[in-house]
């Protein structure tokens, strides 16, 4: 028997996937199908690829048991119309899924402030500006403040870093100064748990660079804001508005504060409670030599206590009435009065003056004090103001006078000499001053009161007057001068002055 011809049995295989082809697109669909078209297409593409495996007639032979050659085989694209279109809806086929999945679910539209923030978010990533435009203005018409949930939710703060290890235990930890408002109280309550933070790195991935002061504990600390205190007090309040630790310590330990005021070069130690010396700068003589001696004797240890009125070192530095060295107390007057009569009768063509003219008291630690009336504007004035220069011919200073000061109201002592016959306790917080007349019969007192003026805190910085009296030492007489036009002084620092 001859084999069989490859060629006929290629004609019949055709023969038959025509008429399967043909009977499958005459049946009629079913109504309901839970199958997917895709993967009936690929049922139906398996059943047609293995028919000529099952439809092959077995003949004796070698060749019967063999496919036929490579080139023999039926495919789709030879023997048969092109497949039946899908009609695949265009997003599944571009999301990369597979045809016999489910597609995605439909997303719900957003309802609260957030949802709109975030899908508006989200579109703004993807492109869509206009889409976000109008979905950032529908998220703030609900919420004003929804960036700021949007932040907390998907950009938490992070904690704050641990606080450095110290030796000072919670009892001796300081705490903030009783005498504060309670908002002030609160913020310097918040800081006493922070440490110092270093700076960040100037190049990303790197070491930050070092910060010395974030190793060191609070004793270390607390002995360089004292040292600070001791060269300049001025420096305390910078030195608190570097960092938070820093401000909490300077605000909540006393010790600083407490040398401060204990200090004989910017503390109470440098008040003279007594007059030192002579209206001429000399040494003392009689009565007024052994007063002196006795505010001396003050026990150079001694510590003042804390009162009520002043509850802590600090408010008693900054409020406790004391002389300031390092500049000029100005007072400048003006007022203005009528002129020369012209001879008219007309009212309105007499001349008004306006007169001009600047009081200058400067302060010296040993007790004197220099007293000058001029017409002299202060930068011709303040930098000659010295007690070297008083009486110098041929300049401003030609009218300046000598003199001396004291404070009433000695903290240390019980009782002071007062104005009266007896002595009797004074008040706190008055300056008096003594100096030379303009003839030499004369001696002119003045009395003030210390105040604090201006807006940024300082403090026994004010001069007020209280009385202005002249003395005639050979009828031992006591005049009073009208003080109409006279203004208050106010101190001004001079760099050139140093520490007075």
């Amino acid at each position: 028997m001859s084999p069989p011809d490859p060629e006929a049995e290629l004609a019949r295989f055709r023969a038959q996937w025509r008429e399967e082809v043909a009977r499958r697109q005459a049946a009629p669909a079913p109504r309901s199908s839970n199958r997917n078209p895709a993967a009936s297409a690929s049922a139906s593409a398996s059943i047609s690829t293995s028919a000529p495996s099952s439809t092959q007639p077995a003949g004796p032979g070698p060749s019967s048991s063999k496919n036929p050659p490579p080139s023999a085989q039926p495919t789709i694209e030879e023997s048969g119309p092109p497949p039946p279109n899908f009609n695949l809806d265009s997003r599944t086929a571009l999301s990369g899924r597979r045809l016999d999945e489910d597609g995605p679910e439909e997303r719900a539209d957003p309802v609260t402030a957030l949802e709109h923030y975030e899908r508006a978010v989200e579109k703004e990533s993807q492109g869509s500006l206009g889409d976000s435009v109008s979905l950032y203005r529908r998220a703030f018409r609900l919420d004003a403040r929804v960036h700021e949930k949007y932040k907390n939710k998907h950009f938490p703060t992070k904690p704050p870093p641990p606080p450095t290890t110290t030796s000072t235990t919670p009892s001796s930890a300081p705490q903030p100064p009783p005498d504060l408002p309670p908002t002030l109280t609160d913020l310097l309550t918040s800081f006493s748990n922070l440490s110092i933070v270093p700076a960040e790195p100037v190049i990303p991935n790197t070491p930050p660079p070092p910060c010395p002061l974030a190793l060191l504990p609070a004793e270390l600390l607390l002995a360089i804001i004292c040292a600070t205190g001791a060269a300049d007090p001025a420096s305390l309040p910078r030195l608190a508005s570097t960092c938070r630790r820093l401000a909490f310590l300077v605000m909540a330990d006393d010790a600083a504060w407490k040398a401060l005021v204990h200090s004989p070069i910017w503390g109470l130690r440098g008040m003279h409670y007594a007059f030192a010396v002579s209206v001429t700068g000399g040494p003392l003589e009689g009565s007024e030599a052994d007063t002196a001696l006795a505010a001396e004797a003050v026990d150079a240890a001694a510590t003042l206590p804390l009162t009520p009125l002043y509850p802590t070192y600090r408010s008693m530095y900054r409020s406790r009435p004391r002389i300031r060295f390092g500049g000029a107390y100005i007072s400048a007057v003006n007022y203005a009065r009528p002129g020369g009569n012209s001879g008219s009768n007309f009212s309105w063509t007499e001349p008004v003056l306006i007169v001009t003219y600047f009081r200058y008291l400067r302060f010296l630690r040993d007790g004197r004090v220099v007293s000058l009336l001029t017409t002299a504007e202060p930068a011709d004035v303040v930098p000659l103001l010295g007690w070297e220069n008083v009486g110098a011919q041929g300049g401003v200073m030609k009218d300046a006078l000598r003199g001396r000061w004291r404070v009433s109201g000695d903290p240390w002592g019980e009782k002071v000499v007062g104005e009266g016959d007896g002595e009797e306790r004074e008040e706190e917080g008055d300056v008096h001053v003594e100096t030379e007349g303009v003839v030499p019969r004369y001696t002119y007192r003045m009395h003030f009161g210390l105040g604090s003026a201006g807006r940024s805190g300082g403090r026994n910085n004010k001069l007020v007057w209280k009385g202005y009296w002249s003395f005639n030492r050979l009828t031992e007489d006591w005049a009073e001068f009208g003080r109409k036009n006279y203004r208050a002084f106010y101190w001004s620092r001079v760099r050139s002055y140093g520490m007075g």
